[in-house]
């Protein structure tokens, strides 16, 4: 649920310049918003497979603004170094890496130039233009370091 300290906590954040990107949630396509991804100032990532399917377990509204992948995502496991793992919170990272790429790419990219480069770069899924279940679509990290880099100059 929403609280309302945490809000708070995001609004500043954002009001500072910091990209705040967040999973979408594994609660299913008719649970309510997570949060902090549900907040206007939070990138709200969900979660597609190989195929550009929607994660059938991610959280779906209008907060979400972009997909990325999700399912079956190798990534480092204590026990047996790596193995697959599945949910929006492995989808979020590559979010966060693109932020990360195009603030380094263009130092002076706000936190709105960045969240508005990601959603006009991404490749649309679904009903055209931003929908409930990919948000404006598939991330194309090189695609919005691009449109980050050439503000810069």
């Amino acid at each position: 649920p929403a609280n309302a300290l945490l809000e708070q906590v995001v609004r500043r954040l954002s009001e500072r310049g910091v990209v705040i990107v967040a999973a979408a949630g594994n609660g299913g396509p008719k649970a309510g918003p997570a949060y902090p991804a549900a907040y206007a100032e939070v990138i709200a990532v969900t979660a597609v497979d190989r195929m550009k399917r929607p994660y059938r377990r991610a959280g779906r509204g209008e907060h979400i603004d972009l997909a990325a992948p999700g399912v079956q995502v190798w990534t480092a496991a204590s026990v047996s170094g790596a193995r697959p793992k599945t949910g929006t919170s492995f989808a979020a990272p590559f979010v966060t890496a693109a932020a990360a790429l195009m603030k380094s790419a263009n130092g002076n990219a706000t936190a709105a130039d960045i969240q508005d480069a990601l959603g006009k770069s991404a490749e649309d899924l679904g009903a055209p233009g931003k929908d409930d279940v990919f948000g404006w679509g598939l991330l194309n990290a090189s695609a919005a370091c691009l449109v980050t880099s050439k503000k810069a100059t």
